[in-house]
């Protein structure tokens, strides 16, 4: 009786009658995974720490939820960079399209914004929530809240400190959700790492994605200005160059130009202590007519004046020139114009992965088969931000959640049905597979 959903075995003090299924993490990545299982057939039973479902889902929402976006899908996928060609195959299962469409089925209307961004219609998150559980408890998904996963005990079960004491569970499959390391409050905090480093599963080390960056401003320019907001500004990087606004902090800069870069700027600063990018302070005016401004006569007003009534600078982004431009460069209509238009911001550090949006590492895709089953645990699936990929802000992160979730889901059933990987995972080489030289 595996794959008609019989009872998962259960014991201990607060031992619930059990399912066939146990998702562990009530995220998107996991409720989808439940939702496909469900559809399947299989009784599931869905544990989370937290003591409400979808904590990190709500707070995206906060000011609209950025549910995925609507640019071309070869644009969309290259977005994953490195892992790009990993998720393809799940995106083109369950994209940009399809995740519009499932929202619909919920009642939930999406728009395109003008930056390609999709977002449902009354902006929200919790509506669209709430009609997800309601139709998952109408499925018999179970919900056990308040429910910390504390691995696997000796017997294999899983293991679960709840309020009512400790809980073992043995199901017939499970899906791990547990996001990655940011936002530990909300409830991903990594703490799956240790347990499945111990079972031989292959990690990635969690590092911080979508983060800021250390800058170390003096005490002055840090006090006038933290909070202050870089409106219409652009970053170039190695060769990679984008318009948008991002915030200068107590210590550095966030925001989401900076976090577009955030991947980037991470890895070169592990190489090579430190990185550096170029920050544009007025992308839409060409270097000539910059300088031409510059050199204009400005008469018995300051300079501070000059660039405020000549290029319209002030504020932060003046306050940005006088932290970092020399006074004698100031006095150099040419080379003040090149700084203004490429004015070098040395980083020195990712702030730490709990300030994160997102966080890169977890459980590498060549430690999966082609059902997001872990090869070193048959019958356990992976799910979600705990993966190994990353992506900037956008509606990147949480499409890849929902895909990967319902593709988690899939492969359990199949699974669970007898199907590809009941050997073990090693039975084909999934498109992340690297074959081990014989």
């Amino acid at each position: 009786m595996k794959g008609n959903g019989a009872p998962l075995a259960a014991s201990g003090p607060s031992a619930a009658a059990g399912a066939g299924v146990a998702v562990i993490g009530a995220g998107p990545a996991g409720l989808m995974a439940a939702e496909v299982l469900a559809s399947a057939g299989h009784r599931v039973d869905v544990f989370d720490a937290m003591p409400s479902v979808g904590r990190k889902f709500l707070l995206a929402g906060v000011g609209g939820l950025n549910l995925t976006h609507g640019e071309p899908f070869d644009a969309f996928v290259s977005r994953y960079g490195s892992r790009a060609p990993v998720l393809a195959p799940l995106l083109r299962e369950f994209g940009a399209d399809a995740l519009r469409g499932w929202a619909a089925g919920l009642g939930i209307t999406t728009f395109v914004g003008s930056s390609g961004r999709v977002f449902p219609t009354d902006m929200k998150a919790a509506p669209l929530l709430r009609a997800w559980l309601h139709r998952l408890r109408g499925q018999g998904v179970r919900l056990h809240m308040r429910h910390r996963w504390q691995g696997w005990g000796d017997d294999g079960a899983l293991r679960f400190d709840t309020p009512q004491g400790a809980l073992s569970v043995a199901p017939q499959a499970t899906v791990l959700a547990l996001g990655g390391a940011s936002w530990p409050r909300l409830g991903s905090d990594g703490a799956w790492w240790p347990w499945l480093q111990a079972r031989g599963v292959d990690l990635a080390p969690l590092q911080p994605s979508n983060c800021g960056f250390d800058v170390g401003w003096s005490e002055h320019f840090s006090r006038r200005h933290a909070g202050a907001p870089l409106k219409a500004v652009a970053i170039s990087f190695d060769g990679w160059r984008q318009v948008g606004e991002c915030v200068v902090t107590a210590g550095g800069l966030e925001g989401s130009l900076v976090y577009a870069a955030s991947a980037a700027l991470r890895e070169r600063i592990v190489r090579d202590g430190a990185a550096t990018f170029e920050l544009d302070l007025l992308p839409q005016r060409p270097l000539d007519w910059v300088a031409r401004e510059l050199a204009h006569p400005r008469g018995p007003r300051t300079l501070s004046t000059h660039l405020k009534t000549r290029l319209h600078l002030s504020g932060v982004k003046a306050g940005l020139l006088w932290e970092l431009v020399p006074k004698e460069v100031q006095a150099q209509p040419e080379r003040f114009a090149a700084l203004i238009k490429a004015l070098p911001i040395c980083v020195t550090a990712p702030r730490p992965i709990a300030e994160a949006i997102s966080s890169a590492g977890g459980v590498r895709f060549e430690a999966l088969d082609e059902g997001l089953m872990l090869r070193a645990l048959p019958g356990v699936f992976c799910a979600g931000e705990m993966l190994d990929w990353e992506a900037s802000t956008g509606g990147y992160l949480l499409t890849a959640c929902f895909a990967t979730g319902r593709a988690a889901g899939r492969g359990a059933a199949r699974w669970l049905a007898g199907g590809p990987g009941r050997n073990g995972g090693r039975d084909g080489a999934g498109p992340w597979h690297t074959p081990r030289p014989s």
